[in-house]
């Protein structure tokens, strides 16, 4: 979620106007952003530090993989299932094909694509 600013981000979560895009979950916090847009006379500037980038797709991805179950290449057939009430609704995490997204978006299930991160070996 992107906000004006610091007290605006704390009035909507004040105010439960925002939820979790996964659980539909109220109870959020704030969390700092590794982004930043800077404006110089019209002209937007965006600085991103790559180590916290990666420290945040780090944190996604330890989260998804502890509370989503893995479908592996059947996460199409799984989330249409899950869509048709065929199967019981939970967090699922897979893999699918450009044509299965395009016909997932047609039914209207939802999904999001979260990039991979491999493990860094020190």
């Amino acid at each position: 979620m992107l906000v004006k600013d610091s007290a605006s981000c704390e009035e909507q979560i004040a105010s439960r106007t925002v939820s979790c895009p996964v659980c539909d979950d109220h109870q959020i916090a704030k969390a700092f952003s590794p982004f930043m847009i800077k404006s110089d006379g019209g002209k937007k500037e965006e600085e991103v530090d790559s180590q916290y980038v990666r420290q945040a797709l780090q944190l996604i991805t330890d989260y998804i993989d502890k509370h989503f179950e893995d479908v592996g290449a059947d996460f199409y057939k799984e989330a249409l299932k899950i869509h048709s009430g065929e199967a019981e609704k939970r967090n699922i995490k897979g893999t699918a094909t450009t044509e299965e997204e395009v016909i997932l978006k047609e039914e209207g299930v939802a999904f999001f694509k979260v990039p991979i991160i491999k493990k860094m070996l020190n």
